[in-house]
């Protein structure tokens, strides 16, 4: 059966994402075949695009989607035709109408969360998830503790607005514009800071009564590193998860000596690797987001074919939120 997709055929510019046809068949063992409802839009899509991860060509981008499952192949047991469903996943592929897949890191969908939250908050939200409850300080993290965390007014940030705040933290968020700053507070940030005017490590270290936090989470990477691990107490902890402005350089172990602090470098993957470790994730996501606790802020939406103008505003900076890409 055919299907309409956004597929690069070498990676490079936002002009390269090409809307074609393409062939689905029938899922194989371990897979699925599920039908859109909304499609996710994510940093990692344009890294991926640009060739900072690059991929064997031709490459069908996205990460998340939700939708209705179509058909199980062989060995599948929590998926059954006609569930309602939502994913993060390898390999890329979610720019489409319908797709085969593997079914590991799909998941029910329950029933009170929309198509277009589900759409939109699975990467962001496992992020989160993997963040804030699994990639913790040598010390842990109490309620009261600050953290920092950037881009605090993009998709993941402000999801981990909410969750910080529900979980006790004083969550102090770094944003480019003071209307950034704003929706970061009105999102639960405890703290604002408008890098472009302050020296984000000096006010932490203000805020802070010259503590410092216990771990900073950076999607930001070179430009924001030195001064993320000003921000830390001895023993802290440096979560870098993205390179919105390039990739951390090669740096000198030594400058981690001066608190014994720590640097890592994890990814949603390595987190979702098993069936079990995604279904035990997604359902700590799911019960924040059907508590109220968290709300889902879909900013933007685009049509599929106007994929390219999605990406042109995501790297530049013009999207607050979750992006979705609607059929």
């Amino acid at each position: 059966m055919k299907s309409k997709a956004v597929r690069i055929d070498r990676h490079g510019g936002p002009e390269e994402l090409k809307f074609v046809e393409v062939e689905v068949g029938d899922p194989g063992p371990g897979e699925i075949r599920i039908r859109h409802k909304a499609v996710g839009l994510n940093f990692i899509d344009t890294y991926q695009r640009s060739g900072l991860y690059p991929f064997a060509m031709p490459l069908q981008l996205g990460m998340e989607a939700s939708g209705v499952v179509e058909a199980v192949g062989e060995g599948v047991t929590h998926l059954k035709p006609g569930d309602r469903a939502a994913y993060a996943s390898q390999p890329p592929g979610s720019y489409c109408e319908l797709r085969v897949m593997p079914a590991k890191h799909v998941c029910k969908l329950p029933d009170a969360i929309s198509f277009e939250t589900g759409a939109a908050m699975m990467l962001k939200g496992l992020t989160t998830q993997y963040l804030l409850r699994r990639t913790l300080p040598a010390e842990g993290l109490q309620p009261g503790d600050f953290i920092v965390f950037h881009a605090a007014a993009g998709g993941v940030g402000l999801i981990a607005c909410q969750w910080a705040k529900a979980l006790g933290l004083q969550l102090i968020g770094t944003a480019g514009t003071d209307a950034k700053c704003q929706l970061a507070l009105a999102h639960g940030a405890a703290h604002a800071i408008n890098y472009s005017k302050e020296n984000f490590a000096e006010r932490v270290k203000e805020i802070t009564g010259g503590k410092g936090v216990k771990v900073v989470y950076d999607s930001v990477g070179k430009d924001t590193f030195e001064g993320s691990l000003a921000c830390l107490r001895p023993f802290g902890l440096l979560a870098v998860f993205g390179n919105g402005s390039g990739p951390v350089a090669a740096f000198n172990l030594g400058i981690l000596a001066k608190g014994s602090c720590y640097v890592t470098r994890p990814t949603l993957f390595t987190h979702i690797a098993t069936r079990e470790s995604t279904q035990a994730m997604a359902d700590e996501l799911f019960a924040v987001v059907e508590s109220g606790a968290v709300k889902i802020p879909i900013d933007q939406r685009y049509a599929l074919a106007d994929v390219q103008q999605a990406h042109r505003d995501l790297e530049a900076r013009k999207t607050t939120g979750c992006t979705i890409l609607t059929l």
